[in-house]
């Protein structure tokens, strides 16, 4: 597995310890710090594979809920593996569903072995165990798996977040036990909630079960993003040194460069493409609401230094009509711009740590942007 699987830190910023990486999997190298965009089902809604690639997305999310429920993770294995079904030969890491599986609320029933649940879908019920979420796991195929884990929400006391980090452990051990595939990466997952006792008693127990990559879950959930940010700073300096550490479900920009300078190497998010198809862009002022009537005579492009697709060729008038015109062209167009954005912004950061400036770019950065 080691072979398959290699992280090499290539340079610490100096003014604030954020970290540029190299992460070697079975489809390629990840240049760190990385943004992952999201393609839940088989698919960054409304991009083709090639436009990924043109805009610079060095590897992609699906997650395992779905695609267990649709397609089904037998077809996908019987297609060859999520890199063939969806023409997509780079890196590919799938969550465990462990989130989609928490949010069913009323619909779903843990115990320590795992947790019935009914198919938003079809109402068909359904058993997942750590042994069966590696198995689905196994039969897609993607290079970085996750562990399954007990996600706690805001506002829950001490003692059930203390009990959920205890199952997700449990759950990691066996986890661990099942995964024998040398072509895929188990990341185990940090959990705790807002407590710090528990994410530091968190962070110890998994890594013991970290051999090239650790998560980070359970925030970015309807918390304020001080309290995020309180919670990373507080690990920062905890995580196992030799290793990429990545946080779940965060991908804002402001997010994305405040994880970066407190030690993250990986993020992802829906929301460049959720936003894009509600007719919003990405500038570095903030965000664009597209759809509205100050744009309906610029001819500009969406933001001028932007070297996507989008900019290339469009305006912000032909978009705007786009999006109010309802065609799917409109919001594909601010997807990849949004994408690409974020990618863009990647580079930059990059740049600003080999520099050991990330401190002074956040600050430029945030002064113009506002969410």
């Amino acid at each position: 597995m080691e072979n398959n699987f290699e992280f090499e830190v290539l340079h610490v910023c100096k003014q604030s310890g954020a970290r540029v990486g190299r992460l070697k999997t079975p489809h390629g190298i990840i240049e760190t710090p990385v943004f992952m965009p999201v393609g839940t089902q088989a698919t960054v809604k409304g991009i083709l594979p090639e436009q990924l690639n043109e805009l610079g997305a060095q590897i992609i999310l699906s997650n395992t809920y779905h695609l267990f429920l649709r397609p089904g993770d037998e077809t996908i294995k019987n297609a060859g593996g999520l890199h063939k079904f969806m023409h997509w030969d780079k890196p590919i890491l799938t969550d465990s569903g462990g989130v989609q599986v928490f949010s069913l609320s009323d619909l779903r029933k843990v115990t320590d072995e795992g947790v019935e649940f009914r198919s938003h879908l079809s109402g068909e019920k359904f058993f997942i165990t750590p042994e069966k979420c590696m198995q689905i796991q196994n039969n897609l195929g993607s290079d970085i798996i996750m562990a399954f884990d007990e996600c706690t929400k805001p506002g829950v006391s001490h003692k059930e977040a203390e009990k959920a980090c205890e199952r997700t452990t449990k759950w990691l051990e066996r986890c661990y036990n099942a995964q024998k595939n040398e072509k895929q990466m188990l990341f185990p997952i940090v959990q705790g909630n807002f407590f710090k006792d528990l994410r530091e008693k968190s962070l110890n127990e998994v890594s013991k079960y970290a051999r090239c990559g650790i998560a980070i879950g359970g925030l970015s959930v309807g918390e304020p993003k001080e309290v995020m940010y309180d919670i990373l700073d507080f690990l920062k300096d905890k995580y196992p040194e030799n290793m990429p550490r990545y946080l779940m479900g965060v991908g804002s920009p402001d997010c994305f460069i405040e994880g970066i300078a407190r030690g993250i190497d990986m993020m992802d998010c829906v929301l460049p493409t959720r936003i894009a198809r509600n007719g919003t862009a990405l500038t570095k002022k903030g965000k664009m609401i597209v759809r509205n009537a100050i744009y309906k005579n610029d001819f500009s492009p969406l933001e001028d230094d932007c070297d996507c697709y989008a900019c290339k060729h469009y305006t912000r008038a032909y978009i705007r009509h786009l999006i109010n015109a309802d065609e799917m062209l409109g919001a594909q167009l601010l997807s990849i711009h949004n994408l690409r954005f974020l990618t863009r912004l990647a580079e930059d950061v990059k740049k600003a740590i080999y520099e050991d400036r990330l401190l002074d770019f956040k600050e430029e950065f945030l002064r113009d942007f506002k969410w």
